[in-house]
C-alpha cells in the first residue's frame, strides 16, 4: 500500500463512529492521536492548531475528486439539503437507516421522506437496483448520489423516478434527474419494519384504529395483520410526522453549529447525550499537541 493510500485511508478513519464515540465518552482518542499522525495532518499543522483545525484539514483532503469516500458525500447531503435547504426544526436526518437487507446511507424527514443512496467513486454499483427498489417500498422520494464517474452507469441500473444526484469537484450537489415523490407506492408492511413498536402505535391512532392488545413476543405479528389493510399514503404521511417527533433533532441546532463543519454529519446520525456531545466539542477546542499526547 503506498504512502499516499495508507494517509488517505487514515484520514477517512478520523470521521468513524470509534473516534467520535471514544471522544464523547471520555474527552480523548487514543485512536485519533494516532490517525493524526499516520494521516500527516498532524504533521502538516502548527502547534498552536486545535483539533476542530485537524479535523477540517482532513476532510479538506479527503473531499477532493477522487479520494471522496461515503462520510464526504453524507456530508454534503447534510450541509447543502438538511442544514441548506432545510433546518433541525423543521427535519430530521436519520443515517444508516435500515430497510429489509439494506441500509439507505441517510434518510431526510421534512413535509414528506427522502432516502439518499451514496454511491461514490469508491463503492461497487452491484446491489444498487434492488437497493433503491427496496427503499421506494418506504419512502416517498429516493435519490442515487454519485460522483461524475459513475453517473452514466447509475442512470443506466436504477428505474424511472429515482432521483440522481451528482457531487461534483467544487462540492456542489447537481440534480442530474429529479426524483419523483409518490407515497402511494410505498408499503405500509415496509414502513411497520421500518417504525418501532411505539411509532407503529402513533400511526394507528392517526388513522383512527386503536393499537392490538397482545404480548410482546406477539405484537409484531399482530401489528402486520393490522397494517396490512391500510392504505400506502396514509400511513406513509404520518410515518413522516410521527417520526419527526420521535427522532427529532430540533434540540440540537445550536450545538451542531458551535463544532467544525467536518464533523457536523457524524453528531447528525449519531445519538449522544449532553455530557458526551459537551465533551467532544470541548475536545475540539483543545491544541493538537494536546490531543497528540493521548497516544
Amino acid at each position: 500500500m503506498s504512502v499516499a493510500t495508507t494517509e488517505l485511508s487514515a484520514s477517512s478513519r478520523l470521521f468513524s463512529s470509534a473516534v467520535v464515540r471514544e471522544l464523547g465518552k471520555t474527552g480523548r482518542s487514543g485512536l485519533l492521536a494516532r490517525l493524526l499522525d499516520q494521516s500527516g495532518v498532524a504533521a502538516a499543522m502548527n502547534s498552536d492548531a486545535t483539533v476542530g483545525e485537524a479535523f477540517d484539514r482532513a476532510f479538506g483532503q479527503l473531499r477532493r475528486l477522487g479520494n471522496r469516500d461515503e462520510y464526504v458525500y453524507r456530508t454534503a447531503i447534510a450541509q447543502k439539503i438538511l442544514l441548506g435547504r432545510h433546518n433541525l426544526r423543521t427535519a430530521t436526518m436519520l443515517g444508516e437507516a435500515r430497510v429489509g437487507s439494506s441500509k439507505a446511507d441517510v434518510v431526510v424527514f421534512n413535509g414528506t421522506s427522502t432516502a439518499y443512496e451514496i454511491k461514490s467513486e469508491r463503492d461497487s454499483l452491484a446491489r444498487l437496483r434492488s437497493q433503491v427498489s427496496a427503499y421506494a417500498r418506504v419512502f416517498a422520494a429516493v435519490n442515487v448520489v454519485t460522483s461524475p464517474s459513475h453517473v452514466a452507469q447509475v442512470l443506466r441500473q436504477i428505474p424511472d423516478g429515482i432521483g440522481v444526484l451528482i457531487l461534483t469537484s467544487r462540492f456542489t450537489l447537481k440534480t442530474e434527474r429529479r426524483a419523483v415523490t409518490d407515497s402511494s407506492r410505498t408499503d405500509p408492511l415496509a414502513i411497520l419494519d421500518f417504525v418501532r413498536v411505539s411509532e407503529a402505535f402513533e400511526i394507528l391512532r392517526g388513522v383512527g384504529v386503536e393499537p392490538p392488545r397482545v404480548p410482546n413476543t406477539q405484537m409484531r405479528a399482530a401489528l402486520r395483520n393490522v397494517f396490512t389493510d391500510l392504505e400506502p399514503g396514509p400511513v406513509h404521511d404520518l410515518m413522516v410526522s410521527t417520526l419527526k417527533v420521535t427522532r427529532s433533532q430540533r434540540s440540537a441546532e445550536t450545538y451542531v453549529q458551535s463544532i467544525p463543519m467536518s464533523l457536523r454529519a457524524a453528531m447528525l446520525t449519531l445519538r449522544m447525550d449532553d455530557a458526551s456531545e459537551q465533551r467532544l466539542h470541548d475536545a475540539t477546542r483543545l491544541p493538537i499537541g494536546a490531543a497528540l499526547a493521548w497516544r
